[in-house]
């Protein structure tokens, strides 16, 4: 039997473990362990929407949020999302993440997550989340937010970014959501030349709280580069 691009994804994330050091302060969450369910709900995604062999668009992120993927294990989907659209329950949580809120606004009118699943693959360089200590308790934090944090998971960043392209990516072309994010993968890739060309979008978690008004643009924007 064939092994799908759903069998290499499961197989990534079940065997995610970062044994890195991290500066004071910082602690990295991995859902797949912090919460049995996560890893079933992800594979009943994975099985629906990329159960084949089929050549992607690489849709990069930051890192996961405590919210989203954090929790459902699955980037960019927060468990409204993750029954509302994919028609997956998820019991033992229930979270709203406003990434999620315009990315399944914009695959909605990308033609629909069958559609837009079978043409593009999402994940992020640190697929990981990542959680720093304040006076307000754990918050999330972005691979990026600390020179001495970046500096520590960046070969890690690498590999994964590596083993995500042997799943059969297309790396003509690579899209970067956020352009700080841009910034440190363009890093990267002068480094481990991963991607022949960088297309920046703005992030989702940018829009709808500094774009909102504007949302359609940026839906048109990331329909336009994905579609071209």
């Amino acid at each position: 039997m064939n092994t799908t691009f759903a069998d290499h994804i499961i197989e990534f994330n079940k065997s995610l473990s970062y044994t890195g050091t991290l500066p004071e302060g910082f602690e990295v969450l991995n859902p797949y362990l912090d919460n049995p369910e996560t890893l079933t709900v992800m594979q009943k995604f994975y099985q629906k929407y990329y159960d084949d062999s089929s050549r992607r668009k690489f849709m990069i992120g930051i890192n996961p949020s405590r919210h989203g993927a954090g929790v459902t294990g699955i980037p960019f989907t927060d468990t409204k999302r993750l029954e509302n659209v994919c028609g997956i329950k998820m019991e033992s949580a229930h979270t709203h993440e406003i990434s999620s809120v315009f990315m399944y606004d914009m695959i909605e009118e990308y033609g629909g997550a069958d559609l837009f699943y079978r043409e593009v693959y999402i994940n992020s360089p640190f697929p990981l989340a990542i959680v720093r200590k304040t006076k307000n308790g754990w918050l999330n934090a972005n691979y990026y937010d600390d020179k001495e944090l970046f500096n520590s998971v960046k070969d890690f960043m690498i590999e994964s970014l590596k083993k995500h392209i042997s799943l059969n990516l297309d790396t003509s072309e690579v899209f970067i959501l956020g352009k700080k994010n841009a910034d440190f993968i363009s890093k990267l890739n002068k480094e481990a030349k991963l991607f022949d060309t960088m297309t920046v979008l703005e992030h989702p978690r940018y829009i709808q709280q500094y774009k909102s008004k504007e949302k359609q643009l940026y839906i048109d924007k990331y329909i336009l580069a994905l579609k071209k």
